[in-house]
């Protein structure tokens, strides 16, 4: 199913595990070249310490990746998460945020990689950052993306 900026950042803004955990997609760009995120500590999210629990942290910046990878590519390509890892760097106390973006030479780099049907595992560093711009958790992401074989 193909999804406009718009629409996405609607069902992802109310949908259940981002809702509660506070999580808010500010900004979808209508070409899919990046994407910010935001997170308000509240009650609800934080941990035992009063900073951020590392989960939520980690869902802020879960899926974006492959969807704006999926819809640049298009349907010729298959796109899944493959593996992530999550470095808490210091307490994330207050709103975090995140802007993420996938560049045209990346996309290029994953399409002529791909290009031969052999599946490509692109990986993405992701920041996480409080408002004053110090990063709080990187986060890695492993995507997995194989171009589809022509139908007959």
């Amino acid at each position: 199913m193909k999804w406009s900026p718009r629409a996405l950042k609607f069902a992802l803004n109310i949908y259940g595990p981002y809702l509660g955990a506070g999580i808010r997609i500010m900004h979808i760009d209508p070409e899919w070249r990046e994407m910010h995120v935001r997170m308000k500590l509240r009650w609800y999210n934080r941990n035992i310490m009063g900073t951020h629990f590392g989960g939520s942290l980690y869902a802020m910046v879960d899926p974006q990746m492959m969807l704006m990878l999926m819809n640049r590519l298009g349907k010729e390509y298959i796109v899944w998460d493959q593996a992530a890892e999550i470095e808490y760097v210091k307490p994330a106390r207050g709103t975090v945020e995140s802007h993420l973006s996938l560049s045209d030479a990346q996309l290029e780099d994953i399409k002529s990689k791909a290009a031969g049907g052999a599946a490509y595992r692109p990986s993405f560093d992701i920041a996480i950052c409080d408002l004053e711009g110090n990063v709080v958790s990187k986060v890695k992401k492993v995507l997995y993306v194989k171009r589809k074989s022509p139908q007959a």
